[in-house]
């Protein structure tokens, strides 16, 4: 029955649509018809600047950290597991948005990890930092940091949970990132090009 309460407010914590809301309450526009739709982190950063940005990726990454951290605590890696794909499932299709198009999960995943196996969550944003910062594509850093959560989870010697979770979310952030891909592979995808202030623009992001 616990396991079952924290998956649930798993989901729920994951629901919390930071994005939309920090646009919503500050510039008075809704995110999702701006940019690439997206309500996630990287489309508030690119559109709005760094202060609605960086506050996007610190409570998308405390929705995926919290209830798996205290699933992992209360009952084990299993449930912190559960927990955190709860989270990572309401973060891609929110209640509060009446379970319509949400983010794609990159910083709700980090957090997860964070909470349920803090060594491969920070190899993992390591990952993103080196890739990010060699590429400047937020979608190539995005998918080479969660692809590599399950190699860091067997490295580091977590239990198969972590492994399986770890497989699952590299997974499920290559599959919500293909349009990206098929913009890569056709040289379409945009850079990510400094940290701008101004107001929003019409260009896609990942």
């Amino acid at each position: 029955m616990l396991t079952a309460i924290l998956i649930a407010a798993g989901y729920l914590a994951g629901s919390m649509t930071w994005g939309y809301w920090l646009v919503r309450a500050f510039r008075g526009e809704d995110v999702r018809t701006k940019g690439s739709g997206n309500v996630g982190a990287t489309n508030v950063w690119r559109l709005y600047g760094r202060r609605l940005g960086i506050a996007a990726v610190l409570l998308d990454t405390a929705k995926g950290f919290a209830p798996a951290l205290a699933a992992t605590l209360l009952v084990g890696h299993g449930a912190g597991v559960l927990a955190g794909a709860a989270a990572m499932l309401g973060h891609w299709r929110p209640i509060y948005l009446g379970f319509s198009k949400g983010g794609k999960m990159v910083a709700t995943a980090g957090g997860a990890f964070l909470g349920v196996a803090p060594a491969v969550g920070g190899a993992a944003a390591a990952v993103w930092l080196v890739v990010f910062a060699l590429t400047r594509y937020a979608s190539v850093a995005s998918i080479s940091a969660a692809g590599s959560l399950a190699v860091w989870a067997w490295l580091l010697g977590f239990p198969w949970p972590v492994i399986a979770f770890g497989a699952f979310a590299g997974l499920a952030v290559l599959v919500l990132h293909r349009a990206n891909l098929r913009r890569l592979v056709h040289g379409e995808e945009n850079r990510f090009r400094g940290f701008r202030r101004g107001r929003p623009t019409s260009a896609a992001s990942p």
